[in-house]
């Protein structure tokens, strides 16, 4: 059965007051209740109450996405100005300190901070999660395990927290380093099929190490409860067409892995251990640095291995109606990945406050007002 290569798109965001520029708890002035009156199940709490995720529904292509995206940031945008308080789209916040937020009154994350401790606690990071519909579980496995290759690519793209605690962490996506303290994290091993992946499953809940498969974080999982392969790599980007550039790949990604699945022709699988390597060099040097050509056996530089990868997915792009949203990747390459952009403010002013300034008005950038209004009809 061909997948659907559906999408649904999650982001999450800080919430910071407009005078501090420092993290500040929306819980007081209930976004979250408010929000969820407007859209419903499209937005929930994290476990900081600095933290708000906003998702789409199921859409059937990125046009449809985009529309989404574009309206869900514009109107959790809008809450939170009539809450006093600015949304910002960053992996981390630079400046602000985990030991001073709020923990989300809520069952499931008062035990991951039992069970974590201060891991937990310190977990005060913002992504991206963008799932695409592949029904079959086995099929759902393949592609998996091919697509692990290419996550370092897209995590260079989409990189976007440079600082952690007011330092200037030396890494372009430091919430990679923070998230992966928790268990159950980063590239997962290839995984022979679906039977194969029950079986750890339930080994691991037999054992008490977790209650169910949610409690697996790896950078792209199956999805545990819905029929998508969930990429889960990528720092939140500071620009809504970002998003939807980076969702459009992941989208052509798949799509391409199954074209060679349907032929009988695969993508060659690398071992975890290898693919780290690059994972690495994309946390650090982000667009900036060398990946490894596994198959040349070399150092490449990682703009040149992306646009072999644009290369690749091309010829799936446009039967997925996505060249548009494709070609913003390009801009990326151009000007920069958010982390680029948030360095070079600071390089300019030595002010991280300007830095929190410049986070929030890319937050909002290409959203214009009927996205607002269209916003509460989600």
């Amino acid at each position: 059965m061909k997948p659907s290569f559906t999408l649904g798109i999650e982001e999450e965001y800080q919430t910071v007051d407009p005078e501090t520029r420092d993290l500040r708890s929306h819980i007081d002035v209930e976004i979250i209740a408010k929000g969820r009156t407007i859209l419903k199940e499209a937005v929930k709490a994290e476990m900081h109450q600095s933290v708000v995720e906003v998702g789409t529904g199921v859409c059937k292509n990125i046009k449809e996405a985009a529309i989404q995206v574009k309206q869900l940031r514009s109107q959790i945008c809008d809450l939170a100005r009539q809450n006093n308080l600015q949304l910002a789209a960053s992996g981390t916040h630079p400046f602000a300190d985990w030991r001073k937020q709020d923990i989300y009154p809520d069952e499931r994350y008062e035990i991951i901070v039992q069970d974590l401790k201060m891991v937990a606690r310190a977990n005060l990071i913002f992504g991206l999660h963008v799932h695409v519909g592949v029904e079959d579980r086995d099929t759902a496995i393949h592609l998996m395990n091919a697509a692990r290759y290419f996550l370092p690519h897209i995590l260079a793209l989409s990189t976007n927290s440079p600082f952690w605690l007011g330092m200037d962490t030396g890494l372009k996506s430091y919430r990679c380093k923070v998230f992966d303290k928790f268990p159950r994290t980063n590239i997962p091993d290839l995984i022979p099929s679906w039977g194969e992946y029950e079986r750890f499953v339930n080994l691991l809940v037999k054992t008490h190490c977790i209650d169910d498969a949610k409690k697996i974080w790896w950078d792209i999982r199956p999805h545990p409860n819905f029929p998508t392969l969930e990429f889960r790599i990528c720092d939140v980007p500071l620009r809504a067409d970002e998003t939807i550039a980076i969702a459009a790949l992941i989208q052509a990604t798949v799509a391409k892995l199954y074209k060679l699945h349907a032929a009988n022709q695969s993508f060659r699988l690398y071992e975890r251990a290898l693919i780290m390597e690059n994972k690495w060099r994309a946390s650090r040097y982000g667009l900036d640095g060398k990946m490894i050509d596994f198959g040349k056996q070399m150092e490449v530089p990682a703009r040149d291995l992306i646009y072999e990868y644009l290369h690749l997915i091309d010829d799936v792009v446009d039967e997925l109606d996505s060249r548009e949203e494709i070609n913003y990747i390009y801009r990326i390459l151009d000007d920069g990945s958010g982390a680029d952009r948030q360095l070079r403010i600071y390089q300019e002013t030595g002010d991280l406050s300007k830095v929190v300034d410049y986070i929030v008005c890319e937050t909002k950038a290409g959203l214009s007002t009927e996205h607002v209004h269209a916003g509460a009809s989600i």
